[in-house]
């Protein structure tokens, strides 16, 4: 997923905001799934909600206004009620890795009982993982 850096993304120092990366991260979550066939309203209204349960970020250079990046996601763990993705964001103009991550989300019903995740899903997941992709 591409993520284009406005003047609103940066602090004072014209760097972008630390918690926007966080956006941008689950924003290519949804892309992800989305480019699966899998849409998180979808699944939520089916019973399967995907929360993140843990969160890890190493920050390695800035990305500034007007950049482009690029947002990739990588199954890295599937378990059978949680996945572990690692996410990376990529500045298009030069190559740089600029934040890298590990998300682990589990898969719980609306009551916030873990659930395990759906065979479709889990397939995909794993395929993707085999895959590196």
């Amino acid at each position: 997923m591409d993520v284009r850096i406005y003047y609103e993304d940066t602090d004072a120092g014209g760097v972008v905001y630390h918690a926007n990366y966080i956006k941008y991260l689950e924003r290519a979550r949804t892309e992800f799934f989305r480019s699966h066939g899998f849409f998180v309203a979808e699944l939520a209204k089916e019973g399967f909600v995907f929360p993140v349960i843990r969160l890890e970020m190493d920050f390695k250079a800035p990305a500034l206004h007007d950049d482009l990046l690029s947002v990739l996601t990588t199954p890295v763990r599937v378990g059978g009620s949680s996945v572990t993705l690692c996410q990376k964001i990529i500045r298009q103009h030069d190559g740089k890795l600029l934040v890298e991550g590990l998300v682990s989300l589990a898969c719980i019903s609306p009551a916030l009982k873990a659930r395990r995740i759906p065979l479709e899903i889990r397939r995909m997941l794993e395929a993707e993982q085999e895959s590196g992709a």
